[in-house]
């Protein structure tokens, strides 16, 4: 394969053959010089998605592309600047551990209500009231695919009853279909969002599904903020808990009532990029570096050159 690759981190030698040469790019300023020759781009990556800047309006000045490299799972942001003759190929299972984890920690955060701990504790006040538990509960995760099933795996050792959603039904996996969703709410005690963002998925869950919950329910998202309706949310006023990794906008303006709304954890779009993620990302990068060298079959592709 020809021309030169562009990424984030310096290459394995031993185990990534160089084409013609790798150039480093962590974002920010675009690189001056030498784009023309760029066959192989890996996006930098940073835990946020929103919005367009230097890493991605490069790809315009790079003639010679045929491959960009995202290191996320969610593609969505990336398409309007990829052109119809690049492939396009995600970071799929590199963020399974990393995102299952923090769902969990949310989950158990909320459950247990340590946000108030942590403020008692600042205030060097000792004040016990009962918990609730992530034992006994039934957990619905919507979007069951590999992010999923890691959460699935965290949470059945906590005695945890696991239903499973997807778009489509697998009868074969106890999978149901996203058709099914309202019939199943009410049953549940905590909702888990993995779904990426789409046009079927964007405000997948708003004022009808928060409805059919019951009160006290508690609804995670590590997925794409979009995905959950802010508006119905902020009506819910409480009655629903809400333990958010990702929003609709993000980042969440200062002044936003998110911050303040009754019931409602947040943390700033971190699931994703742990310790243990930025290891596998580099395995992951050499070894498909390694395939377009060798032009073999790549990874992850999600939207094939056309």
């Amino acid at each position: 394969m020809g021309g030169r690759a562009l990424v984030q981190w310096e290459q394995n030698r031993t185990n990534a053959p160089d084409p013609r040469g790798v150039d480093l790019y962590a974002g920010g300023a675009a690189p001056e010089s030498g784009l023309e020759e760029v066959a192989f781009y890996q996006v930098p990556y940073t835990p946020s998605t929103q919005g367009a800047d230097a890493r991605l309006d490069i790809i315009a000045r790079m003639p010679a592309l045929e491959v960009v490299q995202l290191l996320s799972s969610g593609y969505e942001h990336v398409l309007p600047f990829v052109p119809d003759h690049v492939t396009l190929c995600n970071g799929r299972g590199l963020h399974d551990a990393s995102t299952a984890e923090h769902a969990l920690a949310l989950i158990l955060a909320a459950q247990r209500d340590l946000p108030r701990w942590a403020i008692d504790q600042g205030d060097h006040r000792w004040a016990p009231v009962p918990q609730r538990s992530l034992a006994d509960s039934r957990v619905m995760i919507i979007g069951y695919g590999s992010i999923g099933k890691a959460v699935e795996s965290r949470l059945l050792p906590f005695e945890t009853e696991v239903v499973r959603v997807a778009s489509r039904a697998r009868p074969d996996e106890d999978v149901h279909g996203v058709d099914a969703l309202h019939a199943l709410l009410p049953g549940v005690d905590v909702v888990v969002l993995v779904t990426p963002l789409t046009e079927r998925t964007r405000g997948l869950f708003g004022a009808r599904e928060f409805a059919l919950l019951r009160d006290d329910a508690l609804v995670v998202n590590v997925g794409r903020g979009p995905v959950l309706d802010t508006g119905a949310l902020l009506a819910q006023n409480g009655r629903v808990r809400a333990a958010l990794d990702v929003t609709d906008p993000e980042p969440l303006p200062a002044d936003h009532p998110l911050w303040d709304a009754p019931g409602v954890f947040l943390t700033p779009h971190v699931a994703g990029g742990s310790s243990a993620f930025y290891p596998r990302a580099r395995a992951f990068l050499d070894q498909q570096l390694a395939r377009w060298a060798k032009g073999e079959p790549l990874a992850n592709i999600v939207r094939p050159a056309r």
